[in-house]
C-alpha cells in the first residue's frame, strides 16, 4: 500500500456500497434469479478506475460494521486502492444497490441507503487534511453534499485543499438523495468555487448552473470558478472547455452496450489519469470516452474498469475524433 500522503495521485471522497447486478439481462427484478456482487459507489469506482490505469489511489468513505463492509475493504485492496480512510459505522448497514439491465440505454437503479448511508457519516474532525492537501488530485461528489455531516466535511476538505493541485467536483446528481433541486444548488455553487475541474452530464450540469445547452453549461461552470468544464452529452460525446480557451468536442466510441452503469466512473478515472499525464485536452477526452465505452460493454462496474492496454486497443480501432480547437 501507499506510504506518505504525498504519494497519492488521487484521493476520492464519497459514496461506496455493494452493487448487486442481475446475471440475466432484459429481465425485471421480480423475475431475476441470480445476481453478481460487486464493489460500487461513484467515489470508490473512480479510485478503482484510476488504479487500474496505474495510479496510486485512496478513498475517504465509511461502510457499515458488517460483512458487506468487510467485503468492500477486501475489494478495494484487491484493486490496489488504499483503504486507510475507510472506517466502520455501527449504527447503519452497508448500502446495497440493485439495478435492472435493459440494453442499450435503460438501467434503472434501486438504492437501499436508509435510514442513512454510512458514507454520509464522514465527520470534519476525522479528516486527514494533510493528505487531502497533498494528493495530486482530490475528487469529491455531489452526493457527499446531500446530508450532514458529510456535507460540512466535504466543504471543509475543499476549503483546506484551497485549489492546490487538481480538485475535481463530480456533479453526481442523484435526485433521490435530495428533497428538491433548489436545496442542492447553493451547495453545488459553493463546491464549484473551490474546484478546478467540474464534470457532469447535462442533467447534472443543469442542477449546478440552471442551463442545459452544452456550451452554455461549460461557460456557466467556468464562470462559477473552475478551470476546466467537462460536459458529457451521452450519444453526442463529450465537450471540454478550458479557461485558457482550449476546447475539445469528441464523439463517443461505439460499442455494444451491456450495462451503461459505471461508464461515467471509468471516464472519471481516465480523466484523472490524463490530467496527471499532462495530455492535451483532446487526447484526455478520447481516452476517457474509450474507458467509459469499455465498461459499458461489460456487466460490472469496479471489476470492469479497463487497463491502459485495453483502452489503447479500443482507441486503435476507433474512428478519429471530429473536433478540436
Amino acid at each position: 500500500m501507499a506510504g506518505p500522503a504525498q504519494y497519492f495521485d488521487l484521493i476520492t471522497m464519497g459514496r461506496i456500497g455493494v452493487d448487486l447486478y442481475p446475471l440475466q439481462t432484459g429481465v425485471s427484478l421480480d423475475r431475476v434469479e441470480t445476481f453478481g456482487k460487486f464493489l460500487g459507489g461513484s467515489a470508490a469506482n473512480v479510485s478503482v478506475a484510476a488504479a487500474r490505469l496505474g495510479r496510486r489511489t485512496a478513498v475517504i468513505t465509511r461502510t457499515g460494521d458488517d460483512p458487506f463492509g468487510t467485503y468492500l475493504h477486501e475489494e478495494l485492496k484487491s484493486f490496489g486502492v488504499d483503504d486507510r480512510w475507510v472506517t466502520p459505522v455501527e449504527a447503519y448497514p452497508t448500502p446495497i444497490t440493485f439495478c435492472e439491465i435493459f440494453p442499450p440505454d435503460d438501467f434503472p437503479l434501486y438504492f437501499y441507503r436508509r435510514p442513512k448511508a454510512p458514507d454520509l457519516e464522514i465527520h470534519t474532525d476525522e479528516l486527514d487534511f494533510f493528505a487531502i492537501r497533498g494528493a495530486r488530485i482530490f475528487w469529491i461528489t455531489g452526493t457527499g453534499l446531500s446530508e450532514e455531516p458529510s456535507r460540512s466535511a466535504t466543504l471543509a476538505a475543499l476549503k483546506a485543499r484551497d485549489k492546490s493541485g487538481i480538485t475535481v467536483f463530480d456533479l453526481d446528481w442523484r435526485p433521490m438523495f435530495w428533497r428538491d433541486p433548489d436545496e442542492a444548488r447553493p451547495y453545488y455553487r459553493e463546491a464549484l468555487s473551490h474546484a478546478t475541474v467540474a464534470v457532469g452530464n447535462l442533467d447534472e450540469c443543469e442542477i449546478a448552473t440552471g442551463v442545459r445547452e452544452p456550451q452554455a453549461c461549460a461557460d456557466a461552470l467556468l464562470e462559477a470558478g473552475v478551470e476546466l468544464a467537462v460536459v458529457k452529452q451521452g450519444p453526442k460525446g463529450v465537450l471540454a472547455v478550458h479557461r485558457d480557451g482550449t476546447r475539445a468536442e469528441v464523439p463517443p466510441v461505439p460499442v455494444e452496450v451491456v450495462n451503461g452503469l459505471g461508464a461515467g466512473d471509468a471516464f472519471g478515472g481516465s480523466l484523472c489519469h490524463g490530467l496527471l499525464s499532462g495530455w492535451d485536452l483532446e487526447k484526455i477526452m478520447r481516452h476517457a470516452n474509450a474507458a467509459g465505452a469499455l465498461v459499458a460493454s461489460r456487466l460490472a462496474c469496479s471489476s470492469a474498469m479497463p487497463t491502459e492496454s485495453e483502452v489503447a486497443d479500443l482507441l486503435a480501432e476507433a474512428p478519429s475524433p471530429s473536433t478540436s480547437l
